[in-house]
């Protein structure tokens, strides 16, 4: 069995998740989205969609998914639809602000999707929607607000 925390991306029951399909570069080293286990199945200019599998240890004390899961799984996807996976080398779009809105609970077992689209540009900045679904039932609402600012030199990694 695998350490959860430092595992590669995996389903709850430790099986690989596939990365058959499209890859992001900034995942290659984001330790808290394999953590999470997310499966990237859509990376384009604008639009990112992932999912990922609810685990126990994704849980609070009502035994339903914490909410920091969910937050963090719809950043992820916030921040894929910012960072175009073959954009500028000189420059990353980080999170100004953002929000949710949890409308359903998850439990362990559900599968979540994450899916982002942009709302508005102006600039170096942004607005992004994604909406979390378990099936095709929403579960949350997300809003980010981006800043595109130079790559950090120090500590960042491509």
């Amino acid at each position: 069995m695998t350490d959860a925390h430092t595992a590669s991306p995996a389903t709850r029951d430790g099986a690989p998740v596939s990365t058959a399909g499209p890859q992001h570069r900034m995942l290659e080293s984001d330790q808290c989205t394999q953590w999470l286990g997310a499966e990237v199945l859509i990376a384009d200019e604008g639009h990112s969609k992932i999912q990922m599998t609810v685990r126990p240890e994704m849980t609070n004390g009502f035994d339903i998914v914490h909410g920091g899961m969910i937050f963090t799984l719809a950043d992820t996807c916030f921040a894929m639809a910012c960072n175009h996976p073959d954009g500028d080398a000189d420059t990353v779009t980080v999170a100004a602000g953002a929000d949710i809105t949890f409308l359903k609970a998850a439990r362990v077992g559900d599968v979540l999707t994450a899916e982002a689209h942009p709302v508005a540009q102006a600039g170096r900045s942004g607005v992004y929607d994604v909406v979390i679904t378990r099936k095709s039932e929403t579960i949350a609402v997300f809003r980010g607000r981006s800043r595109t600012i130079p790559f950090p030199q120090e500590g960042g990694s491509r």
